[in-house]
């Protein structure tokens, strides 16, 4: 069964008239000159985030906020833009049940089927279905009897105006999850164009909502964003956007169409007021609010609710998942000097993880030493040891360079100093001979070779890595240079977390690799 660009519009069309919707009346507006007002609260790329991190986010502050908006405005819609899965420990570790009955608890109306809820198969997605009180838009995904995973659209109606809100999920998922083969993926502008047309004339929706999980930014070559989306397709009065986790501070504005999206995590709610008379929008407003624990107040309700998963989590964290035959060393943080089996451990694992998880086919992994930060103990190992080894939020991101920039990267690694945080760890696909001088400076890069062949500078290499390195942290600039980019929105920490489990028990520091950084000269650790 063919995945990708499916040619099911015409089914599309067909399938509207049973299956997309959860209307209510017939159309609604009013031809007088009464001004109507709507607030529309939208969220994108929640990841898990159930508590605040750094001050920010946490739905029990959201939830606050949202009651406080529905308490002051009669007319509110509560969307969220894809991509409740994968994230937090917490999160994952209930296969984001409070998320969903979280939403549940503040009466989203629909959320958009991201590319992350495709990544734990579709048994897991269709019980978060299931358990949702909200709709799950998309209207470009079907079944391979031409259904809809959940709706393709939800109309509104109000007082003088009607809204329909159709949703679109970015063929990226194809190569960034691992969506159920039996599922069909149709092209994002055609059914875009498909729904704008069914909504007007069909539904006699007055105002036009995309919620789309397709982002603002292109990741690849051939990533529809939600900038095509409005530079091809008429009469979307909104776009609430998703997936590419941009920071805005005011609208997109393209060929007249507004495209607005709140950051990630549950940190923002963007909020948009609009103004409509005749069924036309003659009034428009948003602002990103921040959701932040120095100025808003919790929702107690959702707080105790959230309480009997973050106990247990608790309780979970000192769970053993795994043992080791002897201590993974840390000493005087040696993976800032040389190759270390922590580090080739943590290094492997994020491979594995990609592999298994996301279906990516990854040429290797590197990782900052100065990202490691304890040993890992001998015998019984929990998930706060890990934890503890992997203290940081980092994020996994796959990366694709030309060899002629993982050239580059190389030679940038020889200018870092022993015992610098930005000192690499690798996986056992690399291999290479760091040279210093006596104190460990001065350093070159030599015989690099990748899955034990030279680089080769015409071809292109996937590269596994943190948000912090891949975004020019501790000097790895060259990062940058990626000419595709893919947020796994999994944490360094929680891969590893699911690498142990799997490995045999008790794992032995000694059955990693060696030899994948020979260093001569330099700071003797021994």
């Amino acid at each position: 069964m063919k995945r990708v660009l499916f040619g099911l519009i015409a089914a599309i069309s067909c399938a509207l008239l049973v299956a997309g919707c959860a209307s209510v009346s017939a159309g609604n507006s009013v031809a007088n000159n009464d001004v109507y007002e709507l607030v529309i609260l939208h969220t994108n790329d929640h990841h898990g985030a159930i508590e605040s991190k750094d001050g920010l986010g946490g739905l029990a502050l959201r939830s606050h906020y949202v009651k406080e908006v529905r308490s002051q405005n009669e007319n509110v819609l509560l969307l969220d833009a894809g991509d409740i899965n994968t994230g937090t420990a917490i999160s994952n570790m209930f296969k984001a049940e409070p998320d969903i009955k979280a939403y549940n608890i503040m009466k989203y109306d629909a959320v958009t089927l991201g590319n992350h809820e495709f990544d734990n198969g579709q048994d897991l997605l269709e019980k978060q279905i299931k358990m949702a009180e909200f709709a799950w838009l998309s209207a470009n995904v079907t079944r391979s009897n031409g259904k809809y995973l959940d709706k393709a659209y939800i109309i509104k109606d109000f007082k003088g105006f009607r809204v329909g809100v159709f949703g679109l999920t970015t063929l990226r998922t194809l190569t960034t999850s691992s969506p159920d083969k039996s599922l069909n993926f149709a092209d994002e502008i055609e059914t875009a164009k498909t729904m704008v047309d069914y909504l007007k004339n069909e539904k006699k929706a007055d105002i036009i909502i995309l919620l789309g999980h397709l982002g603002d930014s292109e990741e690849t070559k051939g990533h529809t964003t939600s900038i095509d989306i409005a530079k091809a397709v008429s009469g979307i009065d909104l776009i609430v956007d998703g997936h590419t986790h941009t920071n805005m501070k005011e609208p997109k504005i393209v060929n007249g169409t507004p495209i607005v999206s709140a950051w990630e995590w549950g940190k923002a709610v963007g909020t948009c007021n609009l103004k409509i008379q005749n069924g036309k929008i003659i009034g428009f407003n948003w602002v990103p609010v921040s959701i932040r624990t120095d100025t808003m107040l919790s929702d107690e309700k959702m707080t105790s609710f959230l309480k009997t998963y973050t106990d247990k989590a608790a309780a979970e964290l000192d769970k053993v998942i795994g043992k080791t035959a002897a201590e993974f060393v840390f000493g005087n943080k040696l993976t800032r000097y040389k190759e270390m089996p922590l580090g080739d451990m943590v290094c492997d694992g994020i491979v594995w993880y990609a592999r298994e998880k996301h279906n990516q086919k990854i040429d290797f992994a590197i990782t900052n030493g100065g990202g490691i930060r304890a040993a890992l103990p001998a015998g019984n190992v929990t998930m706060r040891d890990i934890s503890t080894v992997l203290p940081f939020d980092n994020y996994l991101y796959v990366l694709t360079l030309k060899g002629s920039d993982v050239i580059k990267l190389f030679d940038f690694i020889g200018t870092v100093n022993q015992g610098a945080g930005a000192f690499p760890q690798v996986s056992k696909e690399v291999s290479f001979v760091a040279t210093y001088d006596s104190s460990g400076k001065n350093g070159k890069v030599s015989d690099v070779k990748i899955n034990g062949k030279p680089i080769d500078e015409n071809a292109m290499y996937k590269i596994l890595t943190n948000d912090y390195m891949a975004g020019g942290g501790d000097g790895y600039v060259i990062f940058k240079s990626s000419i595709d980019t893919f947020n796994t929105s999994c944490t360094l920490r929680d891969a590893i977390i699911e690498y142990f489990k799997v490995l045999p028990s008790p794992v032995d520091p000694n059955s990693f690799e060696t030899g994948r950084i020979t260093v001569k000269g330099g700071v003797k650790t021994e």
